[in-house]
């Protein structure tokens, strides 16, 4: 009779959920399973736009329609009346690593639920009863767990049921009259709700960051994508750029060689026309020398003097004294200009390239980094600069010196070159250096000094291009009363501590410019919160009898 039951469950039963069929259809290979399986598991397979059965393997296309197989339906709800249930499988009985039933006999069921009153795990047969008794209802049933012995208190066997806070752990009430007698307890469901609440906020909290997080993560890759797309353009820009610069050059070459053919060809014309005359007239003197040489040998007097008039008559002679006029020097002046402009070229490339090759490195894409510890120099020294001034715009009453690193307040004008980018009324100079990212640079100064830093096309001449006086120049007015931050014509007076060094902080993605006294300690004179739409350079404008430097710091 049991293997007849057994047969009976393994007919009637769902290969696939393992329980006897619900709404049981068949599939064209003749294999029935409950709906919702064979459903759930061809839904699996739509991607394969193929359909097979999960016993025989057998390939379907398209998906076949399932209409319900009546039959066995009504043999399988007839076999349910007679208590027939389906077999457990394999998977259902408790292995190694399982949690399993401590009421099964024999070979144990995996647990279904765990109840925290009886400290007994039940499987789903088993825990029938906590469903069906009005006491057993009240149980609280969690998921299976192996740790329901570590709710026993190993002192005296009892369920801990109490949360002491003041040793913060879970005991017995038998506990409460022994060691933690006197100590603030509470029921342990009372602490759960109270710190279930905590857990919520802490969850809302997490959840929240988690939000801000992911938008952050949103919000690099946007800048990551844009970054990638603005290599790209630079890329390709600079590409387009150098191809015209190199097909200038290779014209202009062009020219130059085209150029120097024509008048080549213009010059050696004329030298050859020159040449054929003077060969044509050394020719006729030849001949008129061979005339003139017969008519000497003439001994008839009378003879000799007739002939002698057509015979001694000379040509007009070829003017060539301006041959041996100048040194030979034709187109070495054309090399030689070349070369200058050669030399001009590689000027010009090394100092923009110096320019270019900074501005490349420092793009930064970083959330900005906290300013460093005003009181400890040694964190603003890893973002310091070696910075130079440059010469083609100092002001002529300013003389550099230390390699481009000092200037000093002259009573005569200096011998500069002219140039555009030169300060004409301001006693000012800028830095060679293009300042971008994180930069430290320090100055030491002497007299009445404006330490600054300013676009590069501020105005090179009038009042307003005086540092501090226009909004493209940021400046600190240094004199031994004190200090003055000077924007746009607008000054604010700063009180501190008199030193002949000034430190400088430049973080120019987070729009950030601070000034320091830097003595054994660094005092913060004045900071600025802005945003620069452009590089910037280092600036200082000196007064009489006034010097200042840019210090190498280590």
């Amino acid at each position: 009779m049991a293997q007849k039951d057994q047969l009976d469950r393994e007919t009637f039963s769902c290969s696939i959920c393992l329980d006897l069929l619900k709404d049981p259809v068949a599939i064209p290979c003749g294999h029935s399973y409950c709906t919702n399986c064979i459903k759930g598991f061809w839904d699996v397979e739509d991607q394969k736009r193929m359909y097979s059965c999960p016993q025989c393997r057998k390939n379907f296309i398209p998906r076949p329609v399932l209409g319900k197989n009546t039959m066995l339906a009504a043999l399988v709800e007839q076999l349910k009346k007679t208590g027939l249930q389906a077999a457990p499988a394999d998977h259902c009985y408790a292995g190694p690593e399982d949690v399993a039933c401590d009421v099964c006999t024999g070979r144990k069921l995996k647990a279904f639920k765990s109840c925290l009153q009886c400290l007994i795990s039940y499987c789903e047969n088993h825990l029938q009863s906590h469903f069906e008794s009005t006491k057993l209802k009240k149980h609280k049933l969690v998921e299976p767990s192996e740790k329901l012995q570590e709710n026993i208190c190993s002192r005296h066997d009892e369920v801990m049921k109490i949360f002491c806070r003041t040793d913060k752990k879970c005991i017995c009430y038998l506990c409460t009259m022994e060691d933690h007698k006197g100590h603030d307890t509470v029921p342990a469901a009372a602490e759960r709700t109270e710190r279930q609440r905590e857990l919520e906020v802490s969850r809302l909290n997490i959840q929240q960051r988690i939000q801000d997080r992911e938008k952050d993560v949103k919000l690099l890759q946007q800048e990551v994508e844009a970054v990638s797309r603005s290599a790209d353009k630079a890329v390709d820009d600079s590409e387009k750029i150098f191809t015209r610069l190199i097909r200038l050059l290779q014209e202009r070459s062009s020219d130059v060689k085209q150029q120097i053919r024509s008048q080549q060809e213009t010059e050696v014309s004329r030298v050859k026309e020159l040449q054929e005359k003077l060969q044509q007239e050394i020719t006729e003197l030849k001949r008129k020398d061979a005339e003139l040489k017969q008519l000497s040998h003439t001994e008839d007097h009378n003879q000799f003097l007739h002939n002698y008039p057509s015979v001694s008559q000379l040509s007009e002679p070829t003017n060539s004294s301006s041959i041996n006029i100048r040194p030979l020097r034709y187109f070495e002046d054309v090399t030689a200009a070349v070369s200058e402009l050669r030399d001009k070229l590689q000027d010009i490339l090394r100092d923009k390239w110096t320019n270019i090759s900074l501005t490349v490195t420092e793009v930064d894409v970083l959330l900005s980094e906290p300013e460093p510890d005003p009181v400890t120099r040694a964190e603003f020294l890893k973002y310091s600069r070696e910075i130079t001034l440059d010469p083609n715009t100092v002001n002529t009453k300013l003389l550099l010196s230390e390699g481009n690193r000092k200037a000093e307040w002259m009573k005569q004008p200096q011998s500069y070159s002219s140039h555009t980018d030169r300060f004409t009324n301001h006693l000012q100079v800028l830095s060679r250096e293009i300042l971008t990212g994180r930069c430290y640079w320090e100055v030491e100064w002497r007299g009445l000094v404006h330490v600054a830093v300013a676009y590069k096309n501020i105005s090179r001449s009038g009042r307003e291009s005086g540092f501090g006086t226009n909004d493209m120049s940021w400046s600190l007015r240094c004199d031994i009363n004190g200090y003055k931050f000077w924007f746009n014509k607008i000054f604010t007076p700063t009180s501190s501590p008199h030193s002949s060094r000034v430190g400088v902080y430049l973080d120019h993605r987070a729009g950030i410019l601070s000034f320091y006294s830097v003595s054994e300690t660094m005092t913060l004179l004045h900071r600025v919160q802005t945003t620069f739409t452009q590089p910037l350079y280092a600036g200082l404008c000196l007064y009489s009898l006034s010097t200042a430097e840019l210090c190498k710091v280590k």
